[in-house]
């Protein structure tokens, strides 16, 4: 759910000042000009579950506010590295490289900074009694640019593929045109495979995984590492059996 302006999408739930007086920070997404703000401040004012406040092409930061007893959710992005740090309130982060075995768990408070490596089982929950505030580093980015999710429903929904994008043109921080050439290689590879006589059946069960792959935040070269891996192990017979066909 994207609400925006004529400056681009902004949280419509902003303050216009807060409690100390401090200047209302218009939070939108300002990626990928050049950029400066008081972090700390964007994150208290943040009354959304999720807002992205500067999207590049290497790198995302957005705000979130956990409501008491809630959660962010178990997740995990599998070629994204994430940086969190607590600005308000208190909580728990548990981690782990399976969703059945999060067994690494730390307390959070004001100033506490979380870091994830990519490929980990992670979430972090309010124990407190007041919203929990904080911004989240992505590397690469990992929502579409503009992203604002009210609640944690939105966010959900638009996981599942219910959500739209800000633009038809900008779709996850590339246009059409960027996303054919980041997937180049993956092209590529596929008519090599043409060349060598593979079975179409095959390579579209390859190479339509790969893509699945890329939506869910791998590199094309690891998404293809990644199928690859599947069929030479063993780990899809599926694979195998269509490439013998």
């Amino acid at each position: 759910m994207n609400y925006s302006n004529e400056q681009g999408p902004v949280n419509r739930f902003e303050s216009f000042r807060t409690s100390e007086g401090h200047e209302k920070i218009i939070l939108k997404d300002y990626g990928s000009k050049p950029y400066v703000v008081n972090i700390n401040e964007a994150a208290k004012q943040n009354n959304t579950f999720r807002t992205a406040l500067w999207t590049g092409t290497h790198l995302q930061v957005t705000l979130m506010s956990i409501n008491v007893g809630d959660d962010i959710g178990l997740e995990i992005h599998p070629d994204v590295d994430q940086f969190l740090r607590i600005e308000q309130g208190q909580g728990l982060v548990k981690m782990g490289n399976s969703k059945n075995n999060l067994n690494f768990e730390r307390h959070l408070t004001d100033d506490s900074a979380i870091m994830v490596p990519a490929g980990t089982w992670h979430n972090v929950i309010n124990t407190g009694n007041i919203p929990l505030k904080l911004y989240s580093i992505y590397a690469p980015p990992n929502h579409p640019f503009g992203t604002v999710h009210v609640t944690k429903e939105d966010a959900i929904d638009a996981e599942e593929g219910h959500g739209h994008s800000n633009s038809n043109s900008d779709v996850f921080g590339r246009t059409p045109d960027e996303w054919i050439k980041y997937t180049e290689y993956l092209v590529e590879e596929g008519l090599e495979d043409v060349k060598r006589g593979i079975n179409m059946t095959h390579i579209l069960q390859e190479f339509i995984l790969m893509g699945v792959l890329v939506g869910k935040g791998f590199s094309p070269e690891k998404a293809y590492e990644t199928v690859e891996e599947w069929e030479r192990t063993g780990e899809s017979m599926l694979l195998q059996q269509s490439k013998n066909m």
